[in-house]
């Protein structure tokens, strides 16, 4: 079983309703993704995630994105924190996220939306100290911010209940500081590329309990979904990323450690729950489902075959 820790199947990229989203969602299942996040960005769709995760089996997490925070204001962090009391007996709300500190687009990068990020990452990772939840941590070019802030809040008293670095892109010491903290890293798509040198190393030497699988989507397409700017600017649209992508990203990064894609799959699983433990008492459903989804499987499997009997 392969559990994708990081997905935006409500993004609309996904079509209305999701439709696109969740043919994916059963594409992925099929290919053995028993288990997939869905991290809120903004307070809109919080609703939205919390649903789907519902309506798929799978789990949410409930936060402000960085990116969002520049039209978040107090009333948001007010919505946030009514959510978590709301949802607190939610088995499949599993993390407060996607929370974190975006240093990479400029229009982040002034004085004063560095300070809202700022403050906007304290105050969540007080929520999830209160909640007792783990955190799933938007990082770009935030790695050394993201720990002074983890560490403010662990001297306040107890410390967050660890997590998931997101997207992981930082150096081997800011790897072993958050492993430290009681973080995984999560790597998908972006490690697919050979080009990804420093990423892929970090990969494949990094302690085995540090990794966890992601897919982003619909974004951090893997190489093989990838178009580059030229090619989109002359109409090639960009490849959409899902779940179903996990095994082959997965077979992918597996052999950067010479390790088959059934070790990885037990290892990468075995570290999500980990991180998010709530994922545990959600894994007995999903593994049904997966044994429907191959029993579908073998029985059309049989009928083209004894379809293809009969022809002869």
């Amino acid at each position: 079983m392969w559990i994708d820790t990081h997905c935006h199947l409500d993004a609309a990229e996904f079509g209305p309703d999701h439709i696109l989203g969740l043919q994916a969602r059963e594409h992925a299942r099929a290919l053995g993704v028993g288990m997939c996040v869905y991290p809120a960005v903004e307070r809109a769709n919080f609703a939205a995630v919390r649903e789907l995760a519902h309506r798929t089996g799978d789990a949410y997490a409930l936060g402000i994105h960085p990116l969002f925070v520049p039209r978040a204001g107090p009333e948001d962090l007010q919505a946030l924190a009514a959510e978590l009391e709301q949802r607190a007996d939610d088995p499949r709300l599993v993390a407060v996220g996607e929370i974190g500190l975006d240093f990479f687009v400029p229009e982040l990068c002034t004085p004063a939306l560095r300070e809202r990020q700022w403050q906007c990452y304290r105050e969540q990772l007080r929520l999830a100290q209160r909640h007792g939840l783990p955190v799933i941590l938007h990082v770009r070019r935030s790695a050394d911010w993201l720990l002074k802030g983890l560490r403010e809040a662990a001297a306040r008293g107890r410390p967050v209940a660890g997590g998931i670095a997101h997207a992981f892109n930082g150096s081997a010491q800011q790897a072993q500081a958050l492993l430290a903290l009681g973080f995984k890293l999560g790597f998908g798509g972006a490690a697919t590329f050979d080009s990804a040198r420093q990423l892929r190393q970090l990969f494949a030497t990094l302690p085995p309990e540090a990794l966890v699988l992601e897919t982003d989507a619909p974004d951090m397409p893997p190489c093989w979904l990838y178009v580059n700017a030229a090619l989109r600017a002359a109409g090639q649209p960009q490849g959409r990323n899902s779940p179903a992508e996990l095994p082959r990203i997965a077979a992918e990064l597996a052999g950067l450690r010479g390790l088959s894609a059934t070790v990885l799959a037990e290892l990468t699983t075995a570290n999500a729950l980990v991180a998010l433990p709530r994922l545990a008492a959600l894994l007995p459903a999903a593994a049904v489902a997966l044994d429907q989804a191959d029993q579908a499987a073998a029985a059309m499997s049989l009928a083209g075959a004894a379809s293809n009997t009969e022809a002869s």
